[in-house]
């Protein structure tokens, strides 16, 4: 059962989202999910849609998850105004799914709402099927339930990409949380090789989403599974224990870990280091 105890774990501010002495700039934004949204939709420009948006191929596209309070100071650089204020792409710093999730988090929390980063995959990206992405999950009191909210849409982008759904309230089916999308392919209802980011497909895959959501509901938004680009051949294949283990894992966070919170703490501590990580000098 979930309760005011098990979500309290997502009510304060963690190393990503705390927006530091730049907690001033929430001031005045509205108290709207959905506006909330559409804010921070406009705040960000998504690197891999850089072109889409007119951005000239010289310049730099950083790719790098930035903490919420260095956001924040990249928006006030690129335009001294609220953060409300309508911003040209050229005004927006460069992110990624990921980014545009941690300012939403961190701004519900401001708010007192809780919330969560979620890692898995959505449905309604070109390719692959099932892309992999970071989604904002908030506890919406009055109803007792987890809603999902993608805070990368822009008006743009929906227009681009056909959206006409609520994206402060994803519909089911549209984002799977990386334990849901592993039980699916693991039942045999969806060809794993659907799952993934450009080439990077597959079980192997899944399995860097699946630790990933785990270590982000344990507030670890980052992690060394990130360099996930750098997998070894041999780290792609996925030994009998190694996938028991990713069941386990999709067994605890499918539903968010709420019923046994303590689980997931336990399991996040022994995966800080990926397969491809192991055994390599420790890095400065």
């Amino acid at each position: 059962m979930i309760t005011a105890e098990t979500t309290e774990p997502y009510s304060a501010q963690d190393v990503l989202t705390d927006p530091g002495a730049l907690a001033y700039l929430y001031d005045g934004l509205p108290g709207d999910v959905p506006l909330l949204r559409n804010v921070v939709s406009e705040l960000i420009l998504h690197v891999a849609w850089a072109d889409s948006y007119g951005i000239g191929p010289k310049v730099p596209r950083i790719r790098d998850t930035q903490a919420v309070a260095e956001r924040l100071r990249l928006a006030l650089a690129a335009h001294a105004g609220p953060l409300t204020a309508p911003r040209a792409p050229a005004q927006r710093s460069f992110g990624t799914c990921r980014d545009f999730a941690l300012l939403l988090c961190s701004m519900l929390r401001h708010r007192s709402v809780r919330a969560r980063l979620r890692c898995g995959f959505a449905t309604y990206f070109a390719s692959p099927q099932y892309a992999d992405h970071w989604i904002c999950e908030y506890w919406k009191r009055a109803e007792k339930r987890w809603a999902m909210a993608d805070a990368q849409l822009d008006q743009f982008h929906r227009g681009q990409l056909g959206i006409d759904f609520d994206c402060a309230d994803l519909p089911s089916g549209k984002f799977y949380n990386a334990g849901e999308a592993w039980m699916l392919a693991r039942s045999g209802s969806v060809d794993p090789e659907l799952f993934g980011q450009g080439d990077a497909r597959g079980l192997w895959f899944m399995r860097v989403d699946l630790v990933r959501d785990l270590l982000a509901l344990n507030n670890q938004e980052m992690s060394a599974w990130d360099t996930w680009r750098a997998a070894t051949e041999a780290s792609k294949t996925l030994s009998e224990d190694d996938i028991a283990l990713c069941d386990r894992i999709a067994s605890r966070t499918a539903q968010g870990g709420d019923e046994r919170p303590s689980d997931l703490g336990e399991l996040a501590s022994t995966l800080q280091s990926p397969p491809w990580d192991r055994g390599r000098p420790a890095r400065s």
